[in-house]
């Protein structure tokens, strides 16, 4: 039972600060459009330290999604989508720090750009979308999700994350 409630409130914690991240992304207009850069997204190197961190990111981006002025419905679903592919992506074929970023990467350069296209009617081609998304995943995923991996390791704080999935001890 103390499991599970460690489970849930660590997945809490990391949907909280991806909503906390995108909405202080979205205060700079950092946090939508073609080309986005969401600071929350270096949480998708978690799933690396902990499973919560799944359903974490995934309830995460959608309240964000949800809360954010002028996102449609389809951003949040697919958007949501998305994030947690990405989150799967990692914990289950993520074991290093240097692939880990590519799952979420994928996930947002292959939906992304078609929510942009169909969902926002943004008139530009899905290329461009992939190139400007995939460049903000690159940066966000990539580049700020090693340097808070490495953060995390070096500082100690990884061996702190919960990382136990309750489900796996029964």
């Amino acid at each position: 039972m103390k499991e599970k409630a460690v489970y849930l409130a660590t997945g809490a914690v990391i949907a909280a600060l991806y909503v906390v991240l995108t909405l202080v992304s979205a205060a700079f207009g950092m946090s939508s459009g073609s080309v986005q850069f969401r600071i929350s997204e270096a949480l998708t190197i978690l799933p690396m330290f902990t499973p919560a961190a799944i359903p974490g990111l995934f309830v995460g981006c959608f309240i964000a999604n949800l809360i954010t002025p002028g996102t449609v419905i389809w951003d949040v679903f697919f958007g949501s989508i998305a994030t947690l592919i990405g989150a799967f992506g990692t914990y289950y074929l993520g074991k290093n720090k240097w692939v880990a970023p590519l799952f979420p990467i994928a996930a947002n350069v292959l939906i992304i750009p078609f929510v942009l296209k169909y969902a926002y009617q943004i008139d530009r081609g899905i290329g461009y979308f992939m190139l400007t998304v995939g460049a903000g995943e690159l940066i966000t995923c990539g580049f700020l999700g090693i340097l808070f991996y490495q953060t995390l390791v070096k500082t100690g704080i990884a061996n702190a994350i919960p990382s136990k999935n309750p489900r796996k001890n029964k």
